[in-house]
């Protein structure tokens, strides 16, 4: 892709999420993902207002007088973008692929971290790590990991999606979010990894398929190629039947998701996705309250 093409790429993305951006960001984003955590913030001497809870012993047996521990809330998220860039993302039966819809829904959930002033890292994988740009702010940052979504050629067409779940569970040294883009393909591969992750980070899985993996036209005998490993199949019953098993697949990834409690968010390309992330936002805040 050529330079001048690339930067017109960016642009129409960051014009085209901007107003999406404002409408996540319109207090569904913070009021679903703020209070992470707590940070130490200093010791004072205790008031008779203060819990004896909260009473440092340590500090207090040193002073000879009662000292409480003051904690803060975090107000820097750290949020983790795992995009899959295996070859079955470059299939696409509308006018975007499931990498073109997976790179705009990961330009809008950084956008929206980085309004709220939050670090966005981004981890591209195949069956290997790709890229890893680590956790930051600014919208420099923000821009250059559009750009890698965009151009960057992965070695690898295979998928290791339990591989990608452990690299992140390595990298992320403190609770945060974590955002897994991809088809999803395969889901028992990697259900102990998700529930792994999901015990030390918050884990939101964004399943990305075509319409015509959930209802396939077939009327003749038909030979698939599988993307990532070149194996051919030639499937020769009725579309009743392939579709029933597409739906099969669809209910084995929202039964893995469900059994490690990781909420599952349903994007179609060619579709509107921004109506799958603000039901997701909104059922949160129902579940928080």
């Amino acid at each position: 892709m050529q330079l001048a093409e690339l930067a017109r790429q960016i642009r129409l993305l960051e014009i085209r999420t901007g107003h999406l951006v404002e409408e996540i960001t319109g207090g569904a984003y913070r009021s679903v993902f703020k209070g992470r955590g707590i940070e130490f913030d200093e010791v004072r001497e205790y008031t008779a207002d203060d819990d004896i809870r909260s009473i440092d012993w340590n500090v207090s047996a040193r002073m000879n007088s009662p000292y409480v521990k003051k904690f803060v809330e975090e107000r820097e998220l750290t949020v983790m973008l795992l995009v899959d860039l295996s070859a079955s993302g470059e299939f696409g039966s509308t006018a975007k692929t499931k990498r073109q819809t997976a790179a705009e829904l990961a330009a809008l959930l950084a956008f929206s971290a980085g309004k709220n002033g939050d670090k966005v890292g981004l981890l591209l994988f195949t069956d290997k790590i790709e890229l890893y740009l680590p956790p930051r702010s600014g919208r420099t940052h923000i821009l250059r990991m559009i750009r890698e979504m965009l151009v960057f050629t992965p070695q690898n067409s295979g998928t290791d999606i339990a591989g990608a779940l452990r690299e992140c569970a390595k990298l992320m040294k403190k609770r945060g979010v974590v955002f897994l883009l991809s088809d999803l393909i395969f889901p028992q591969s990697f259900a102990s990894e998700l529930r792994l992750l999901r015990a030390r980070q918050d884990l939101i899985a964004i399943n990305v398929t075509d319409p015509a993996e959930k209802s396939f036209p077939l009327k003749n005998p038909v030979t698939f190629e599988d993307a990532e490993t070149g194996e051919i199949v030639e499937y020769s019953g009725n579309a009743g039947t392939f579709n029933e098993q597409l739906a099969a697949v669809e209910n084995e990834k929202a039964a893995v998701c469900r059994r490690a409690k990781v909420d599952m968010i349903n994007v179609e390309c060619g579709g509107d996705i921004l109506k799958p992330l603000i039901g997701f936002f909104s059922e949160r805040r129902k579940h928080l309250r």
